[in-house]
């Protein structure tokens, strides 16, 4: 407990001194192209009471749920396949290299064009671009299952999806750990050049709305209250579910 309690505080002390650094330099340069967090905090409580900034976070938030759910099952079953079929590896190997390689840019391009500048275009776009990392992560996985577990399983006559839960599915949870948090990652960046480019609503959109009118404190207030929701996330969600997932492991 004490462990937990003084990794709070060393983020706690680092995020501090990340926020004095910032005020420090703002003071300094004096310059409307760095808001000081002052201002950028007023900026932020504005919206908040407005409602605009909820309004915006929960439209970006729906994306990303929806990609990420999407792009984590539609990769993770694939994964799994190609880690237990050495044919069918060879035979998607040339697909996954070029879904990893091609920039998300086009993808998003393509999905507008091809479906039309909605939702189900912009979270289509978002899970095409994350859906090869999370194949070729879980597909490590599968490779390195311990087979001799399985058998054991299979001599002991243990019906076969509770062996997948509670054999299988156990030796996949660092890897399925790895895919989620680096989709994660990489699926909030993405989730902001969509809504830049195509939508209405959304983070990414008012990005680019203070950006046009070089609102320098209207972005990065909205680039907090976005970071505040990352680090929310993995503060509430992703630790604790790996501790539970992966405790035995300590």
């Amino acid at each position: 407990m004490s462990i937990a309690r003084s990794e709070r505080r060393l983020r706690a002390l680092s995020f501090l001194l990340l926020l004095l650094g910032w005020w420090l330099l703002a003071a300094v340069l004096q310059s409307p192209e760095l808001s000081s967090p002052a201002a950028v905090a007023a900026r932020l409580w504005e919206h908040a009471l407005s409602g605009e900034l909820w309004r915006h976070l929960g439209a970006t938030l729906a994306r990303v749920v929806a990609s990420f759910v999407l792009a984590m099952a539609v990769g993770t079953a694939l994964g799994i396949l190609l880690g237990r079929s050495r044919r069918l590896d060879v035979f998607c190997d040339g697909w996954l290299v070029l879904g990893l390689n091609i920039p998300a840019l086009v993808t998003i391009i393509l999905c507008y064009v091809w479906f039309g500048l909605n939702d189900v275009a912009a979270v289509l776009a978002v899970a095409l671009n994350k859906i090869p990392t999370v194949v070729v992560t879980v597909r490590e996985g599968a490779r390195a299952v311990d087979r001799e577990l399985l058998d054991v399983a299979r001599a002991f006559r243990v019906p076969r999806l509770r062996a997948f839960r509670q054999v299988y599915l156990p030796q996949l949870y660092p890897y399925l750990l790895a895919a989620a948090r680096s989709g994660l990652a990489l699926i909030w960046k993405i989730v902001l050049v969509v809504e830049l480019l195509g939508r209405s609503n959304g983070v990414g959109f008012r990005l680019n709305v203070f950006f046009q009118f070089f609102d320098i404190a209207g972005i990065l207030a909205y680039t907090l209250a976005f970071a505040a929701v990352v680090l929310a996330i993995e503060a509430w969600l992703m630790r604790p579910l790996e501790r539970r997932l992966l405790g035995w492991r300590s």
